[in-house]
């Protein structure tokens, strides 16, 4: 793990996609997006029903690794306000144990802004942490130091002639968006004009790997 220093805290981007707080003990995800699949499903358009299962999944081994007092899910946990609803009942079984072993803060985002049952847990629209403020969108407009989600940050880049793409953070001096963690999300370009505009002109993409943090600077 290489932490980072921001907002006068240290934290480490994990590889999983995941922001751990050691101060804190705190793990933050972004865009979980549990039930997507069905969602699409409901429209007509089947995908395999298991994004929820394997999310849940991953999470579940990062909390075993790290043993996390608190955990903040910063917004678009559903994808749709009946996603919680739907989920099946492996994935509420595994969401319920969750939540019961940790405190655990679901912050709104723009598709679950009305979700009242999230299998536990507390519900805010933002949090100010530590000096931190933690929110689904980042608001470009505010000066304090800032975590968010919302724009599923990729990086894409050519190495040996093939295009890779890989999940970032999305890092200035005052933001810091985090990739999107659920199985089925995509994702938008790290240099995309929306997310410049959210954050600004100067910042660089942070992509976590092994016990590196490569950084690569953005182009506005």
């Amino acid at each position: 793990m290489v932490p980072f220093s921001f907002g006068d805290q240290q934290l480490v981007a994990l590889p999983e996609g995941a922001l751990w707080w050691p101060a804190r003990r705190a793990l933050l995800v972004a865009d979980l997006h549990l039930e997507k699949a069905s969602w699409f499903a409901k429209g007509g358009q089947m995908l395999p029903p298991y994004d929820s299962l394997a999310t849940l999944g991953d999470l579940t081994t990062i909390v075993a690794s790290y043993a996390p007092a608190e955990i903040w899910c910063l917004g678009d946990s559903f994808h749709d306000i009946e996603g919680c609803d739907r989920l099946p009942a492996a994935a509420r079984s595994a969401l319920l144990a969750l939540t019961a072993a940790t405190r655990w803060t679901w912050i709104t985002g723009n598709h679950d802004r009305m979700v009242v049952d999230r299998c536990g847990g507390a519900v805010v629209d933002e949090v100010v942490v530590d000096g931190l403020v933690l929110r689904h969108e980042a608001d470009p407009g505010d000066p304090r130091p800032e975590l968010s989600g919302h724009f599923h940050p990729k990086l894409r880049i050519r190495v040996r002639g093939k295009l890779v793409a890989r999940r970032c953070f999305v890092a200035t001096a005052r933001k810091l968006v985090l990739p999107a963690f659920g199985s089925l999300t995509g994702g938008l370009d790290a240099g995309h004009p929306e997310i410049v505009r959210a954050v600004g002109r100067v910042a660089e993409a942070l992509v976590p790997v092994d016990n590196r943090l490569l950084r690569f600077p953005l182009a506005a």
